[in-house]
């Protein structure tokens, strides 16, 4: 009898797994694991080619098991799993199937990076998968202690693909700031998680959610704590304004490819987790977060949009481009309802493509050592290559908001959200930002358009010119001939127009490996095709609500 009771309290329970759940996650680590798997067993180290053909199909294939997920919820509804860990719906699909693009489009950008700047091994690869299958996991959670563990591979991911180009010392620098303030803002998240605990008594996103409809906290200052704290690890996350000062040097340091899979990926998963939370759990006590994330919103876009004006470095101006776009998903979080997180949703994807494909554009024409961002880099680049001036210019206007753009429905979808919430003043400031935030993406654009020593730039007076006479003639002829585009055929002329000769434009083409190139037209179609042909992705968006609001 008692070696029965001993049996019994040693059986180990163990909760019933829906793989079906977790199979993106699972298919991610998976993938992680074969990239260094394979490599080492190998007697070469596995080729860049090889390692991002498996990086590509891994997330084929978790983009497939998530196109699986949808069809489960559409069929059978939502639902929990795992001990209540994880959730399944419509929210965590698109998480998933956001995540799943931004992999397979990162890894054919990085390709022609590695090749170029010979970065050899699985590193790059094995790692963002690693950090993808982390947004996933925080875009699933359930928990608080679930959502912690996603931020942490996320993160710790990142921190090692900000540092892997040994060769630039700027990488390293930009490494370890991140990492620095990262594990700081971890730090400041596990204490919101501890007090949100002692203050409710469980970390269960539901269990929550049910203690705070059924109970009138009388103190709940340590419940306010809780949530400032979650705000704040989130907000050094997503670089919401005053948490931002990381973003900007490192994604000035960071390799280019890894700029913009950070920019999205990081982006997906914090926002997805902070989403969740706060509209799913915290809804009860939304009057007291709410104000605190306007706060945060104004600041965001107007700090992003205005200091973004200041910016010649091109990855620079794009962090606080991507500043600024954080304020405007902070309008979903704001509203706090079902359409205020479509919204979001809807900005998470459209945000995603457009940012790596722009980064696609930097990568390439930042040429040999990763540093040829300065605005003068792009200057004639239409001339030069039309092509890849005009992807750069489709992908900023998307940024911009330009109609028929999936930029434009993304900006209206989250001010009409707020708007729908009687957010008068805030839908108001949005505008403005996004008023502002157009000057600095035409600039450049601009700048792609404008010929080599246009009017603005200064021209060497001509040979055998004296005094301002001599001057003003050179000006005059200058302004005559600037946009004369034969005038490089003749050497006085092109002196004079500051053209550069035609041989010369041609050593100044960059190079567009092909997979970078299929990159860059992915992006600008489904950026187009989806903001002349929205109500696919809008409905998905729309159908995508949380199991709980």
């Amino acid at each position: 009898m008692a070696g029965a009771t001993v049996a019994s309290a040693a059986t180990l329970h163990l909760p019933h797994i829906d793989y079906l759940s977790i199979l993106p996650v699972l298919i991610m680590m998976g993938g992680a694991v074969l990239v260094v798997v394979v490599s080492s067993m190998t007697r070469r180290a596995l080729g860049t080619s090889a390692s991002t053909a498996l990086s590509v199909l891994t997330g084929v294939a978790a983009l497939v098991a998530a196109l699986f997920q949808w069809h489960s919820v559409t069929t059978h509804g939502a639902k929990v799993t795992i001990a209540g860990a994880v959730v399944l719906d419509g929210f965590s699909v698109l998480v998933q199937v956001t995540v799943a693009v931004a992999v397979i489009l990162s890894a054919m950008v990085a390709d022609g990076y590695l090749k170029r700047e010979g970065v050899d091994g699985p590193e790059f690869h094995a790692l963002a998968l690693l950090s993808a299958s982390g947004a996933m996991v925080m875009g699933s959670a359930n928990d608080l202690i679930v959502v912690f563990l996603g931020l942490e591979i996320l993160s710790i991911a990142l921190y090692v693909l900000t540092a892997m180009n040994h060769k630039r010392a700027e990488s390293g620098e930009a490494a370890l700031k991140y990492f620095v303030l990262g594990g700081f803002s971890s730090a400041i998240f596990v204490y919101g998680i501890a007090l949100t605990y002692g203050a409710t008594g469980s970390t269960n996103l539901p269990q929550i959610a049910d203690y705070l409809a059924r109970n009138v906290v009388a103190d709940n200052g340590v419940l306010l704590a809780g949530m400032a704290l979650l705000l704040v690890g989130f907000g050094f996350k997503v670089a919401a304004v005053p948490f931002h000062m990381w973003s900007p040097d490192v994604y000035q340091g960071a390799p280019s490819p890894v700029t913009g899979f950070m920019a999205a990926v990081a982006k997906a998963g914090a926002f997805a987790a902070v989403l969740r939370i706060f509209v799913s759990s915290l809804s009860t006590v939304r009057t007291d977060w709410q104000p605190v994330v306007t706060g945060l919103a104004v600041l965001t876009l107007v700090v992003g949009a205005a200091i973004a004006l200041a910016q010649r470095d091109v990855k620079r101006m794009l962090a606080y481009s991507s500043i600024n776009h954080a304020g405007f998903i902070l309008l979903g979080l704001e509203a706090a309802d079902p359409r205020g997180v479509s919204a979001s949703l809807y900005y998470l994807f459209a945000y995603t493509v457009m940012v790596i494909g722009t980064f696609a554009v930097v990568t390439v024409m930042a040429r040999d050592g990763d540093n040829g961002h300065d605005l003068e880099d792009y200057r004639g680049l239409a001339r030069r290559q039309p092509l890849l001036a005009l992807a750069l210019a489709v992908l900023l206007l998307a940024q911009a908001g330009a109609p028929f753009t999936t930029g434009f429905l993304a900006k209206l979808q989250v001010v009409s959200a707020v708007v729908a919430v009687h957010g008068y003043v805030l839908a108001a400031i949005a505008m403005l930002s996004a008023a502002i935030a157009v000057f600095f993406y035409l600039r450049l654009a601009v700048v792609m358009y404008s010929p080599t020593g246009s009017v603005a730039d200064p021209v060497p007076a001509a040979a055998g010119g004296d005094g301002e006479e001599g001057g003003g003639g050179t000006g005059a002829v200058t302004e005559l001939l600037t946009f004369d585009r034969g005038s490089d055929a003749v050497p006085g002329l092109a002196v004079l127009t500051g053209a550069p000769p035609l041989d010369d434009v041609a050593e100044r083409r960059v190079t567009v490996p092909v997979l970078t190139r299929a990159a860059i037209v992915i992006s600008v179609a489904v950026t187009v095709v989806f903001g002349i042909v929205p109500a696919p992705l809008v409905d998905f968006a729309h159908r995508a609500t949380l199991l709980f609001h």
